[in-house]
C-alpha cells in the first residue's frame, strides 16, 4: 500500500478535541500528531506495516497520538520501589528523607517563609543561619555554610583559598565521584593546579613537605569514601598535616566526602570516621555531602574555620552554587533529629544501615507470605541469603547480610518481570541473579511489600494467561 491513506494532521486533531471535559493543548497535540504520521509513513515505506481501510489507518493513528500525548503529560521523575537493598542507590536518589523533613519541605512550599528574613530584627538576614548553628553544634566546627551538593562545595572551597596557586594532595586521593568527575579535574576547574605528591599506594608527610614552595596555597586531603586499598600501603594521619599545615602558615582541606555524623561503626563493621572527629583533630576546612550517611537532602556541607567560612562568604561563586530554601528545610530537620531526636530510630538510612539479620529475616518472611497466593502456579519464590553495600560512594569495605525473596517466574523469563516491574506504578527496581527477580527487605519502606507482591502477581498471571 502507498501513504494516501494517512489521515491529514487536523483529522487526527479533531478526534481528541470532540471529547467532552477534556483540554488538550493545541501545538502540543499538532506536533504529536505529526510524529505520528511521520512513524507510519516510514513503516508504510519500509513495508513494515499495512492497513485494511483508512478508518483503520485513522484508529491506529489517533491511538499512537494518544500514547504519545500522554507521555508528555506523565511526570518523567516519579516514585520508584526500591527493592535492591542498596540504601544509597544514586541511580534511585540516595538518602530517604525522614518524615520531619518532608513537613518541613511541604511547611516552607505551602506559602512564604524567612529564607533570608530575621524576623527578631525584621532586617535581613542570612539564609545559611538557618543550618550554621546546627551544624556546629552537632561537629564542634567554629562556622559553617552550605552549597548545593559536595563537588561544589570542593570547587568553591578550593577556589577561594588557592586560586591562581598550587593545593598539594596525595596521588592515591585523586579519587573519581561518579559519573567520571575526577578530584584532578575538580581543582582545575577551582582555579587552583594540582601538585600530586608520593605514590598510588604509599605517600609520607615528607612528602607533602618537599613540595611546598611559594606557589603553594592549600594542603588538601582526600578520605577514600569510595573505594579502600590494602596491603603495602601508607598514608598520612589528618592531625600531622594540620600540624605540617600551622608550620608552613597553609590551610588544609579535608574532602569527608559520605559526611558520617551517626556512630555507625558501633553498629556494623567497617570504620567511617565521625564529622566531629575530623573537625578536632583542626583542620581548617571539611566538606562533606548532606544525601549519603547524613541521611539528608543533596548538598554540600562545608565546614571549618570561621576565618575560612567567612572568605568563602564572600565568594562570588558562592550565589551560584547557593541552597534552596526547600534543601534548606529539609537539611535542618535533619540536623534537628539528630540534635533533639533519635536518629537511630527516625532517619531511614541509618535504621535500613543499622537492621538486624532478624528483622530483615522477618521482613522477607513477610513479603513471602505476601506472596503465597501465586507460588507454584504464576511463580516460585523462596528466601535467600545474601550480602548488600551501602552505595552512594559511602562504606566501600562494608558488606551487609540479610534476607532476601528470590522469584521464578514461570511464563516469563526474569528480564521480562523486571521490565514490566518497571512499568508498574509506582516502578519497582529489584535485581537479577540465577534467572531469579530479588527483593530485598533492607530498602523497603513501611507498605511497599505488598505493593511489590501485588505487582508480582498481577504480572505473572497476566503472563501465564496470554
Amino acid at each position: 500500500m502507498d501513504c494516501s491513506w494517512l489521515p491529514a494532521v487536523d483529522r487526527i486533531t479533531g478526534q481528541f478535541t470532540k471529547a467532552d471535559n477534556v483540554y488538550y493543548q493545541p501545538r502540543l497535540l499538532t506536533d504529536c500528531a505529526r510524529k505520528v504520521i511521520d512513524g507510519l509513513r516510514q513503516q508504510i515505506t519500509s513495508g513494515d506495516i499495512s492497513f485494511n481501510s483508512k478508518d483503520e489507518v485513522l484508529s491506529v493513528a489517533v491511538e499512537q497520538t494518544a500514547a504519545l500525548y500522554n507521555g508528555f503529560c506523565n511526570p518523567s521523575l516519579r516514585r520508584v520501589i526500591n527493592a535492591t537493598g542498596v540504601a544509597l542507590h544514586t541511580n534511585l536518589g540516595r538518602a530517604v528523607l525522614a518524615p520531619e523533613a518532608l513537613a518541613a519541605i511541604d511547611d516552607v512550599a505551602a506559602g512564604y517563609c524567612n529564607l533570608e528574613f530575621d524576623l527578631a530584627t525584621g532586617n535581613r538576614g542570612s539564609r545559611y543561619d538557618h543550618v550554621s548553628k546546627l551544624l556546629c553544634q552537632l561537629t564542634g566546627a567554629e562556622d559553617a555554610v552550605v552549597v548545593n551538593n559536595n563537588a561544589a562545595a570542593i570547587i568553591l572551597a578550593l577556589n577561594t583559598l588557592g586560586e591562581g596557586g598550587e593545593a598539594i594532595a596525595s596521588r592515591g586521593q585523586l579519587v573519581e565521584i561518579g559519573s567520571s568527575f575526577r578530584i584532578s579535574d575538580i581543582i582545575g576547574k577551582g582555579g587552583v593546579t594540582l601538585r600530586e605528591v608520593g605514590a598510588t599506594n604509599k605517600t609520607r608527610l615528607s612528602d607533602y613537605e618537599n613540595a611546598i614552595c611559594e606557589k603553594t596555597r592549600l594542603l588538601l586531603t582526600v578520605h577514600p569514601s569510595n573505594f579502600h586499598i590494602s596491603g603495602y600501603t601508607e598514608s598520612v594521619p589528618l592531625n600531622e598535616l594540620v600540624e605540617l599545615g600551622r608550620k608552613h602558615n597553609l590551610p588544609v582541606l579535608n574532602d569527608l566526602g559520605s559526611g558520617c555524623i551517626y556512630p555507625l561503626s558501633a553498629a556494623i563493621s567497617g570504620r567511617e570516621p565521625l564529622v566531629s572527629e575530623v573537625v578536632a583533630t583542626g583542620v581548617d576546612l571539611v566538606t562533606l555531602s548532606g544525601d549519603k550517611l547524613l541521611g539528608g537532602p543533596q548538598a554540600g556541607i562545608i565546614l571549618g574555620k570561621k576565618s575560612y567560612i567567612g572568605q568563602i562568604k564572600k565568594n562570588q561563586f558562592l550565589r551560584a552554587l547557593r541552597i534552596d530554601k526547600f534543601t534548606l528545610a529539609a537539611l535542618e530537620a535533619t540536623l534537628r533529629i539528630y540534635l533533639t531526636g533519635r536518629p537511630g530510630q527516625q532517619l531511614p538510612v541509618i535504621t535500613m544501615l543499622t537492621a538486624s539479620t532478624e528483622l530483615l529475616r522477618q521482613e522477607a518472611e513477610h513479603l513471602t507470605a505476601l506472596l503465597q497466593a501465586g507460588e507454584g502456579k504464576y511463580y516460585h519464590c523462596k528466601i535467600i541469603e545474601g550480602i548488600t553495600e551501602a552505595g552512594g560512594g559511602s562504606l566501600p569495605d562494608v558488606k551487609f547480610d540479610g534476607s532476601m525473596v528470590a522469584v521464578l517466574p514461570l511464563s516469563l523469563s526474569a528480564d521480562q518481570l523486571a521490565a514490566k516491574l518497571r512499568e508498574n506504578v509506582p516502578a519497582i527496581v529489584g535485581y537479577i541473579r540465577d534467572d531469579r527477580v530479588i527483593f530485598d527487605p533492607r530498602t523497603l519502606i513501611a507498605g511497599e511489600a505488598k505493593i511489590v507482591a501485588v505487582a508480582v502477581e498481577r504480572i505473572c498471571t497476566e503472563a501465564r494467561e496470554r
